[in-house]
């Protein structure tokens, strides 16, 4: 099926009219794969244009088939198309998590290899791609290539974390993590300031999972003052007597939409500093250990359907950069201070530690990253265009699963490897085959 309509990513903005097909099996993908500037789109929730075809668009959601699982060694092989919340709600049950996962469940598994996500624990882990096995590639001539880490190795290397530039995700094999309940120990410690915030999360590397909000409208001496959550699988022992005969039983959330596009208004320097205040002031007062369900620790946006339309009509961008380790906290400081100054606070701060990755494209290094979220206005492009300065000064590079808006100069001078992507493509012609709005923006 073959439909024309305005185009977006999950922070609606940009959007672009285009045509979206929606196949169903390899050979329908196989018949519009030869034609120009397609690219392949998971489940919308890459946050700019990378998912949107500089002519044509994929919509892989209706390949979603789990094939097979080793519940020796925990593989899993699907479908492009199949959702992390699929096989949460298929493998939890028997034991079985991601062992990666972003900040949403409703990320498809080719989205996830494409954008190589990372999730809370990249710092002992490492991101998505670390737990993929193999990968079957169509290319536009429609031959499959099956490549991994032991055949097919560039095509294996530059697929991982890229973007859907190198063909067509079909399916893969990817392995879960054996757990024994489906809660996680929560600890919450508060940090009054950034330079406390990096302090904790650097004692307490040996946790599994951590994750900081930010207050980013904080100034002087709270400065980038934090609620550091860390987590932990809970064991059977850690459950109370009551809990233990039904282990991956959690209360069920009630799904909630939000209703309508919110009215600009509604979102000003006022609101996010009310909100932030507020989130501040109960964080310090929920700090210690808890247990948490899976799902409220690992995605609490994903309550809230429909969340971005709070940002209203004309969408939101994000900014999502990673710092060296050694530069991380005078360019933090510097971000922060820029983004305090300018008054255009973020609801969604969130900073984490990164651990060491050697990747040909994938974008977690070993430091610290921020994610700061902003209504789509003239005001927040430029204070973006004043952050990627701040990036750029100290060593840093960017996110294109969440970029929307990044010149290309400023990308090829903060990662050299899109440099080599851009060559890789035009020597084999896939610059012609696949393209995104983004791969042509930033000259990919």
């Amino acid at each position: 099926m073959t439909r024309t309509t305005d185009i977006m990513g999950w922070g609606r903005y940009p959007r672009k009219p285009g045509q979206m097909v929606r196949p169903r099996t390899e050979t329908e993908i196989r018949a519009h794969v030869a034609q120009n500037g397609i690219i392949a789109r998971g489940n919308g929730r890459a946050y700019g244009d990378s998912a949107i075809g500089s002519a044509s668009t994929l919509d892989m959601r209706a390949m979603n088939r789990m094939i097979s699982f080793d519940d020796t060694h925990g593989q899993l092989v699907a479908e492009a198309g199949v959702l992390l919340g699929d096989v949460i709600d298929a493998f939890l049950p028997r034991g079985w998590f991601p062992f990666v996962t972003p900040g949403t469940k409703f990320v498809s598994l080719g989205g996830a290899i494409a954008a190589d996500v990372h999730g809370k624990n990249h710092h002992c882990d490492g991101s998505f791609g670390a737990f993929v096995n193999w990968i079957d590639v169509m290319d536009a001539a429609g031959h499959v290539t099956r490549a991994s880490r032991f055949e097919n190795t560039d095509l294996f290397a530059w697929t991982i974390g890229g973007m859907g530039l190198t063909g067509v995700i079909l399916r893969a094999a990817i392995r879960l993590r054996p757990v024994e309940t489906a809660w996680i120990q929560q600890n919450s410690l508060v940090a009054p300031n950034l330079t406390a915030a990096i302090q904790t999360i650097e004692n307490t590397q040996a946790a599994t999972y951590s994750v900081a909000w930010i207050d980013c409208l904080a100034k002087g001496k709270n400065l980038g003052r934090s609620i550091i959550m860390l987590g932990e699988h809970a064991t059977l022992s850690d459950l109370p007597a009551e809990r233990r005969d039904h282990p991956f039983s959690t209360p069920q959330r009630k799904k909630k939409t939000f209703p309508f596009d919110a009215p600009t208004a509604c979102l000003n320097k006022a609101t996010v500093k009310l909100f932030n205040a507020l989130y501040w002031r109960k964080g310090k007062q929920s700090t210690g250990t808890s247990l948490v369900d899976w799902d409220s620790y690992f995605y609490p946006l994903d309550a809230i359907l429909k969340w971005n339309r709070l940002y209203g009509r004309a969408g939101f961008v994000q900014f999502q950069c990673v710092l060296p380790l050694d530069q991380s906290e005078a360019g933090l400081t510097a971000i922060l201070t820029e983004t305090a100054a300018a008054g255009q606070g973020s609801f969604l701060a969130v900073l984490k530690r990164f651990g060491v990755q050697d990747s040909k494209l994938s974008f977690p290094t070993e430091g610290y990253t921020l994610a700061l979220d902003f209504p789509a206005n003239a005001k927040t492009l430029a204070l973006l265009d004043r952050l990627d300065a701040i990036t750029l000064d100290h060593g840093g590079r960017f996110y294109l699963a969440k970029d929307a808006r990044l010149a290309a100069a400023t990308l090829h001078k903060s990662d050299p490897r899109m440099s080599d992507l851009r060559q890789m493509r035009l020597k084999s012609g896939l610059d012609r085959q696949f393209s995104s709005a983004q791969s042509e923006r930033l000259l990919l």
